[in-house]
């Protein structure tokens, strides 16, 4: 019997996922939680078969703790769970180990598949999850500082405002803007925030 603990905050969600594991005979939902914290505590008390972890908990981003599962237990096997996909997300998830990633609206059927191949140690990247990353393959990769300033630029704020906060010039923050377009392929900073939502380049906390 497959052994499946499930994190995830949306209870409509829980319930749909429930549903479709109660009708399969060789899987069961092991335990289910709504907070990281209480998750993680019974990813250690029930060492499942799989951990479906959704991405955005209320205390808890799946990207921030995937390095504590693996600590307490180098073996586990992790899908993460999201509303939508962005291939930064997806690529850090992957990176740090996850098996799969994928979003909320996946059918059923695909949902057991991606249990089943993982439970036996194999990735999972459904189809629409590869074209996300594969539409960005070989982007050049943000350096923390510019990941940090495309943030303020999603916030609204001007170059001065920038360089208050980073305590640096103008000139520096303008240098590091004019790479952050480069890298996005954008001319303004209007589509430099779209794209850093869309490719999920920063969080945003509603």
């Amino acid at each position: 019997m497959l052994r499946i603990l499930l994190i995830e905050n949306q209870t409509l969600t829980r319930i749909g996922i429930r549903t479709v594991l109660a009708a399969q005979k060789d899987i069961e939902l092991a335990g289910e939680a709504a907070t990281g914290g209480e998750g993680f505590g019974l990813f250690r008390a029930l060492r499942p078969d799989v951990t479906i972890l959704g991405l955005r908990l209320p205390d808890s981003c799946a990207i921030d703790t995937l390095d504590d599962y693996f600590a307490a237990d180098r073996r586990a096997k992790i899908l993460v769970l999201a509303d939508t996909a962005g291939d930064a997300e997806i690529g850090k998830a992957l990176k740090k180990g996850a098996l799969g990633f994928i979003c909320k609206d996946v059918e059923p059927a695909e949902l057991v598949k991606a249990l089943r191949t993982i439970a036996a140690g194999k990735k999972y990247i459904p189809s629409d999850i590869a074209e996300i990353l594969s539409q960005n393959y070989g982007s050049e990769e943000l350096t923390a500082t510019e990941t940090r300033i495309l943030r303020e630029i999603v916030a609204g704020k001007s170059n001065k405002e920038i360089a208050y906060d980073l305590d640096v010039s103008e000139n520096t923050v303008k240098t590091h803007v004019k790479n952050i377009f480069e890298k996005l392929n954008v001319s303004d900073r209007t589509s430099a925030a779209t794209v850093a939502i869309r490719r999920g380049l920063v969080r945003i906390h509603l």
